[in-house]
């Protein structure tokens, strides 16, 4: 980050941290649409992954009911963020894009391998994926700067420099994990906020191609991307290595047909799809639910998203509808991304169903995000009075 926009940070307006706004109700449809999800994740988590815990853990219920304490202890935190005046937050957007990128340097050195990468960082019993840490800590630097600059926006000294520096050095990081996927969905919320924020369009037009020319570069020069890139177009020129997870989920959701094989009955999670109970549960869901229940978990997404989007229109100031725009936004991306690679429409990369797939780290963070959906929430004005 350039030294002005640093100073430029240090000159919020002291008036909106310090304010005490009186506190109304959260937006009780957005929490009840978070604990439905929450809750049907679960359930899918937990009926994807206990032939797997059984196999491996022996016993059954060993991913359900760390998923589940995590899932509890997330509530309670989003109840108790929720609470919290969420222009407090600015105070920690810098303090947690900073800790975000030394993590991330840190991954490399000190993270191990799973999967073939290397993203995790372990903590004594505790393992901690700094890619996720890194989304929040940019959704709410993004937000605080965006918010501080304001007219300034419109320049490339303030709207474009600074921003553009962040995101090129976070994704750098997460490329040499690798970790694509983090850093497709960094770069894609990072530019939605300065979109919001007032950037001139022409910007984003030379990103885009500069972003394709990026994009043709690492699919025809890094191994590890040609490889998926060959496996996406046909699976079956490696069936029993770089293909079969996707034969795998294609043969899950293909199987499920139109109302599915019953909840609990999926043949595939018994060892034969990787990933089952994590980036590859959605296509549990397909086999046992089926199309209609796959689209009434869709559905659910779709109702969360477009009541965040509500919220965010509705915030009382920019610093608080940019959090929420960027949180919902990754939401959104993200699941998207998800199931367009559990379906094949796009090239298998690591990514997570929101809520759905198995991981503490991106569930607690989740629900933190969801807390400060929720805090922006208790803060919208009221309708003036007819």
């Amino acid at each position: 980050m350039t030294s002005s926009a640093i100073s430029a940070m240090k000159n919020v307006n002291k008036d909106d941290m310090r304010a005490e706004r009186k506190q109304g109700p959260m937006d009780v449809p957005f929490f009840m649409l978070v604990l439905l999800v929450v809750c049907v994740g679960l359930i899918m988590m937990f009926s994807a992954s206990y032939a797997s815990a059984l196999y491996t853990m022996n016993d059954s219920t060993y991913y359900f009911v760390k998923q589940g304490l995590i899932g509890v202890g997330g509530i309670v935190g989003m109840l108790v963020i929720s609470r919290i005046n969420y222009q407090y937050m600015r105070l920690l957007s810098i303090p947690l894009l900073v800790a975000a990128i030394v993590l991330l340097i840190l991954v490399p050195i000190i993270g191990f391998d799973a999967g073939g990468a290397v993203r995790w960082i372990k903590v004594g019993p505790i393992q901690v994926q700094p890619s996720e840490i890194a989304k929040f800590a940019v959704i709410m630097s993004f937000s605080s700067m965006i918010s501080v600059f304001r007219e300034k926006m419109k320049t490339f000294r303030y709207g474009i420099l600074p921003f553009a520096i962040i995101l090129v050095l976070i994704a750098g990081l997460m490329l040499i994990q690798p970790h694509i996927s983090g850093a497709i969905l960094i770069v894609v919320v990072g530019g939605a906020l300065m979109f919001v924020g007032g950037v001139h369009w022409g910007w984003f037009a030379g990103a885009i191609v500069l972003a394709f020319a990026v994009g043709y570069f690492v699919m025809t020069n890094m191994a590890h991307a040609i490889v998926r890139i060959q496996i996406w177009k046909d699976p079956f020129i490696d069936p029993q290595n770089s293909g079969y997870q996707i034969i795998q989920s294609l043969y899950a959701v293909g199987s499920g047909g139109l109302f599915g094989l019953g909840l609990g009955k999926s043949r595939q999670k018994h060892l034969y799809l990787p990933e089952q109970h994590n980036d590859f549960v959605f296509a549990i869901v397909c086999e046992e639910l089926g199309f209609v229940g796959a689209c009434l978990v869709m559905f659910l997404f779709a109702l969360l998203i477009i009541r965040g989007y509500w919220i965010a229109v509705r915030a009382r100031d920019r610093f608080g509808s940019l959090m929420v725009t960027g949180i919902i936004t990754l939401l959104a991306v993200q699941t998207f991304l998800n199931v367009a690679v559990v379906t094949n429409l796009i090239p298998v990369t690591g990514i997570s169903l929101p809520f759905f797939s198995y991981g503490g780290t991106s569930l607690l963070i989740q629900l933190a995000e969801m807390g400060v959906v929720l805090s922006v929430s208790r803060q919208i004005p009221a309708p003036r009075a007819g």
